[in-house]
């Protein structure tokens, strides 16, 4: 996922922010790891790494959510990441700051 921050009244385009599934693409670019991979690949690759989770910027280590998979082995990018989609969602609903908090962060002001 990926959201544009709140402007801050200059004319430059922000850049968006990457959390959840986006960001973990992003690590994964510039990871050294190669698909199939199991799960132990990836952990020992990035389980370490601090992915936020929500427009705040809140971190999850993405060994967490590696533990909310059942699958062993990822045969792509794509699989893994369509893996994590759920667990980020779930971590991202039962941590954040509730319905007003994030309509309030896509507002503008």
């Amino acid at each position: 996922m990926g959201v544009r921050p709140p402007s801050s009244g200059d004319d430059d385009e922000p850049e968006s922010v990457e959390f959840g599934i986006a960001a973990v693409d992003a690590r994964l670019k510039h990871a050294d790891l190669s698909f199939p991979a199991s799960k132990d690949d990836v952990a020992a690759e990035l389980g370490h790494e601090q992915i936020p989770y929500d427009v705040h910027g809140n971190n999850v280590a993405l060994g967490e959510m590696l533990a909310e998979i059942d699958a062993t082995e990822f045969r792509s990018r794509q699989e893994l990441l369509n893996a994590l989609h759920e667990p980020f969602e779930e971590y991202r609903r039962n941590n954040s700051g509730g319905v007003f908090q994030q309509v309030r962060s896509m507002l503008p002001f």
